[in-house]
């Protein structure tokens, strides 16, 4: 028995391994080279500047180190290999939620599980940022298999100490302690508000996805009468009747806005979105994400 195992409870150290075996199953060379085809190669690194050689392209003379030494001096850079990927994963209270098999925040650890393996094997680095309202918990990116196992281990084994969710914070905290490019994946409900500003800085610099995770019963409302619904992040209560199709309907409505609101967010910030449902299978919808991202470069 290893000194992990050891310090986890054996149901929950089952339910870890059973998520790490099928994760491997899932993360198959085909899926790395998707991910590999949609991110690899989409940046160039600064490297060191030299002196002009005839042929070389005039757009790239670093006009500064030229006018400071009077000889013409071009910047050289490399291809970006070697990818550091985050992941910032939401935990607040809304995420305990799911109508069928699995919770929203089951989804949210299985596609970071995705990601990270499907990373590790490019030889990528791995971080991690949990977050509720606050910073939950912070692991620096690193290369390895001993890594991704403590990152998944973070994922499915945490309890956070707050139930509300600032995305605003969490995005701040990305900028400070990244600040070099990362490809960013912002796991989450998105059911907040107050961070769009932050989002679209953060685009910017960084390469983001925003992995938006949904239960169908959030979308549409079955009719069964009356029922209360609960905000799991305030416990505000609302009594309604779903037998009024107005009642129904409206709720519909108001779904369909905000998705649509939303994903005009993501688009107009350069952000792509990953959606997803907790009754579709994660690794379809990631694969899917990378062949479009594929297409579009």
């Amino acid at each position: 028995m290893s000194a992990t195992q050891e310090t986890l409870d054996p149901e929950l150290f089952q339910k870890i391994k059973g998520i790490q075996i099928r994760t491997q199953r899932l993360v198959t060379e085909a899926m790395a080279g998707e991910y590999e085809s949609a991110f690899k190669g989409r940046g160039m690194e600064f490297e060191e500047v030299r002196e002009y050689q005839p042929g070389d392209d005039i757009r790239h003379i670093d006009w500064n180190v030229t006018a400071r030494t009077g000889t013409p001096f071009v910047k050289e850079h490399r291809e970006e290999r070697e990818l550091t990927v985050m992941l910032i994963v939401d935990v607040s209270s809304s995420g305990a939620f799911g109508s069928g098999d699995k919770l929203k925040n089951e989804v949210a650890a299985e596609v970071a599980a995705m990601l990270a393996y499907t990373a590790i094997q490019s030889n990528d680095r791995v971080g991690l940022i949990i977050f509720s309202d606050r910073i939950e918990r912070y692991i620096p990116p690193k290369k390895g298999r001993a890594h991704v196992w403590r990152v998944i281990r973070e994922i499915l084994t945490f309890r956070p100490s707050r139930r509300s969710t600032d995305l605003d914070g969490a995005l701040e905290f990305l900028s400070k302690v990244t600040p070099r490019r990362v490809v960013g994946f912002v796991i989450s409900d998105f059911l907040d508000d107050g961070f769009e500003d932050r989002l679209r800085i953060a685009a910017q610099r960084h390469d983001l996805t925003a992995v938006t995770v949904a239960d169908r019963r959030e979308a549409e409302l079955p009719s069964v009468g009356l029922i209360e619904l609960e905000d799991a992040e305030t416990g505000e209560t609302l009594l309604i009747d779903t037998y009024d199709r107005n009642i129904t309907r409206g709720f519909v409505v108001l779904g369909d806005d905000d998705r649509s609101q939303r994903s005009d967010l993501f688009r107009s910030a350069g952000v792509g979105e990953l959606p997803l449902w907790t009754d579709e299978p994660a690794a379809d919808a990631l694969i899917r994400y990378f062949r479009a991202r594929e297409r579009r470069r």
